[in-house]
């Protein structure tokens, strides 16, 4: 019976190994898209992610999102079956010109991702005053 080795025995195969990860298919996270009059709601599900491995960016009219998976057992505990087999997620989403990619924001909760991007102040609807003459 063979055994699988978990960690690596030097630095150049854990370079390795931070290499093969980074080629490995990114995870798409499924996402719900909510709209409402004064902007864009995005609840992205990222479980296993933690606040320091996440990133968000507004590139131009590209809003990128990227993570870490830390799925990390215990030392002495090892996986027989997984069915996660990337170890990051990406996602990227273009943006209108109607939302304002500098007001964008992001907050995890319980490996959900909610980013806000408002509309603009002209994109919103607004109510007009009236006048009688």
């Amino acid at each position: 019976m063979s055994t699988m080795q978990t960690t690596p025995r030097t630095e150049t195969e854990a370079l390795a190994g931070a290499a093969n990860q980074r080629e490995q298919p990114a995870l798409r996270p499924p996402v719900d898209v909510i709209e409402d009059s004064s902007g864009i709601t995005l609840m992205v599900d990222m479980p296993g992610v933690s606040r320091e491995a996440l990133h968000l960016r507004v590139d131009g009219d590209q809003l990128h999102i990227e993570a870490q998976l830390d799925l990390n057992l215990p030392d002495d505990l090892s996986a027989s079956h997984a069915e996660v087999q990337g170890s990051r997620y990406e996602r990227s989403f273009t943006l209108g010109t109607e939302l304002d990619a500098e007001q964008v924001s992001g907050e995890l909760s319980h490996g959900v991702l909610k980013v806000r991007l408002p509309k603009t102040r002209n994109a919103q609807p607004r109510r007009i005053e009236i006048k009688v003459h």
